[in-house]
């Protein structure tokens, strides 16, 4: 049976806590202060400990270093006087969440039924370990280079907890496949895993789609629809591209993370929700609290726990790895047996890959479908652009536009040579035009391009012949 230790200066406070702890399955243990504590974790190990924050005879946050095998005890802070930065200081102190007082009865039952899962984690993380060393895959994610062993390492530190986490990189570095394993490693994985591109999704709907709207609440809203976070409620929701979010819904955002709590649209009664949030952004959000595109407040509250995505060009032999893994998906689906030569896997790592794993999947897919039993790397990489930050335009990127020529005209031309000299990767590409996601797919759409298997020679030709 789960033993918890409920640490609280308060009397009624303690006995209420421990009837309902108890009521969920687990033996008690109490204490009024510090040094009380510190005796009972003499006694018996906890697989929880609720602590007031303000005790008697010092911080509650002073309990959690003498916690032995901290990997296995889920560590809640009780505060009467909640704000971002008690919270960050709690989470980074090593707690798994945190209460406000009175504390939320049906949140507290949440945590309690996550308790039981500590054990089967541990085995988890040491069977993904295992699988790590045996092929390179860690949950979703392949690859065995040392910089990807220390992004395994911080994802296995985290994914137990609670913590907001923010993940940070270019795009295509897997940032969705981390967020998938987080959750799938954390205490929550049979509960939902919902991820939303933030850029992706109209501004006017935005706010709709993330809280959701009573029916009658505007023009077409003809029934009650739940937002994300209600139905990722008990799971994990990832707002990819946070960035992109409006800054008027990020006030909004931020008082979800500190509350548990929002308002569908069209009403005024609020609702409860336990989610934990994954934010992902393709830029320097530091740079992006500066433009103005990221409020600081939120960003504090997100960057609980930052993790850096390297790109694939830092990550040595990883790319031979993952291109042979794609192809053998391939000849699996299609029962063929096309195969690299193994030059041509050199070839392979010495391509810079500016939209990542993303770009180095959709190469292996032309590739297979292009190439014979042998695929001839050479060839297939000879039809890639490969822009570098020095190199100068190649002669076919230049683009001319004649004086007369409407503006819109003009954007449309410079926009599909840009999508082709980036390979069609949709995200790199507008984050070298320095216009949102959401922008460069309501372009393509306009021009009949907003299907994924667009080839670049195509668009190339579709450029050329813009009016």
């Amino acid at each position: 049976m789960a033993h918890a230790l409920i640490v609280d200066d308060d009397e009624n406070t303690r006995e209420s806590m421990a009837a309902l702890v108890e009521a969920e399955g687990f033996t008690t243990a109490c204490a009024a202060d510090l040094r009380a504590a510190h005796i009972q974790l003499t006694r018996q190990q906890p697989d929880i400990v609720l602590i007031d924050l303000h005790l008697p005879d010092g911080d509650g946050l002073d309990l959690i270093d003498a916690i032995e095998n901290r990997s296995e005890t889920e560590i809640i802070l009780i505060t009467g006087n909640a704000s971002v930065d008690t919270a960050i200081a709690a989470l980074r102190a090593g707690a798994a969440d945190y209460l406000v007082k009175p504390v939320n009865i049906a949140r507290l039952r949440s945590i309690l039924q996550r308790v039981p899962k500590a054990s089967d984690l541990k085995s988890q993380i040491g069977a993904l370990r295992s699988e790590l060393r045996r092929v390179g895959y860690f949950g979703h994610m392949l690859g065995k280079s040392p910089i990807m062993s220390v992004l395994y390492d911080q994802i296995s530190r985290v994914a137990p907890t609670a913590a907001t986490v923010l993940l940070i990189g270019e795009s295509g570095t897997g940032k969705e496949l981390a967020a998938q394993t987080l959750h799938e490693m954390s205490r929550r994985p049979k509960q939902p895993f919902m991820a939303v591109n933030c850029g992706a999704i109209s501004p006017n709907l935005i706010e709709s789609e993330m809280f959701g709207h009573e029916k009658g609440s505007f023009t077409g809203a003809d029934r009650q629809h739940r937002g994300y976070f209600e139905r990722a409620d008990g799971g994990t929701l990832f707002l990819d591209e946070i960035t992109e979010m409006p800054i008027e819904l990020q006030v909004k955002l931020l008082r979800v993370l500190e509350t548990g709590k929002f308002m569908r649209i069209g009403t005024d009664k609020e609702v409860e929700t336990d989610v934990r949030v994954i934010a992902a952004t393709n830029r320097d959000p530091e740079a992006a609290v500066a433009a103005g595109k990221l409020r600081a407040d939120l960003y504090h509250r997100l960057n609980v726990f930052p993790i850096q995505m390297p790109p694939l060009r830092e990550r040595v032999g990883d790319v031979e790895l993952l291109a042979q893994r794609f192809l053998d998906e391939l000849n699996q689906a299609h029962d063929t047996h096309k195969t690299f030569p193994p030059e041509g896997l050199n070839k392979l790592a010495a391509h810079r890959w500016p939209g990542n794993v993303r770009e180095l999947r959709n190469f292996v897919q032309r590739a297979y479908i292009m190439g014979e039993e042998v695929i001839d790397i050479g060839s297939a990489l000879s039809l890639v652009a490969a822009p570098t930050e020095t190199a100068a335009p190649a002669p076919e990127t230049v683009i001319e536009i004649p004086v007369g020529m409407s503006l819109a005209a003009a954007e449309k031309q410079l926009i599909l040579a840009a999508f082709a000299m980036y390979g069609g990767v949709k995200k790199y590409t507008a984050e070298q035009l320095g216009i949102s996601l959401k922008t460069l797919y309501n372009r393509l759409e306009e021009y009949g391009l907003q299907g994924a298997g667009v080839e670049a020679g195509e668009i190339t030709a579709r450029a050329a012949s813009s009016d």
